[in-house]
């Protein structure tokens, strides 16, 4: 199981960006929930947004709702993460996660990054 994330880059703020995560050996059928988190210097790992394979639900982070998009292509086995509007505040390295079928978190568990079973490398989000 790989998940391989990528896009990220330096943006002006009020710019926008997307971020994209490959899911090699499970696919996102072979999750039951897709996230993505990120991690700013000197702070602890949080949840912006997860997508539920079955249904298509999505949950936000307060901090990123109306600018945060998530999204899904079945067919090339990736999540998205439409970033507009970026503010300094959104600079961190960005994290894909996957849990496996069977972990469908509930809409309190989906922040738990302890819940998640597989975890990318990170892609580096920088807004000046």
């Amino acid at each position: 199981v790989q998940l391989v994330e990528s896009g990220g880059g330096l943006v002006q703020a009020g710019g926008s960006l997307r971020i994209s995560c490959v899911a090699s050996g499970i696919g996102v059928y072979g999750s039951s929930c897709m996230g993505w988190f990120r991690q700013a210097p000197g702070k602890k790992r949080e949840a912006v947004a997860v997508l539920y394979t079955s249904g298509d639900t999505t949950f936000y982070a307060e901090s990123v709702k109306g600018r945060f998009t998530i999204s899904r292509d079945n067919g090339k086995n990736t999540v998205y993460l439409q970033i507009n509007n970026q503010k300094p505040e959104d600079t961190g390295v960005y994290y894909c996660a996957a849990t496996d079928r069977f972990s469908r978190l509930t809409s309190s568990q989906w922040t738990d990054a302890a819940r998640y079973n597989y975890w990318g490398q990170g892609t580096q989000v920088t807004v000046s």
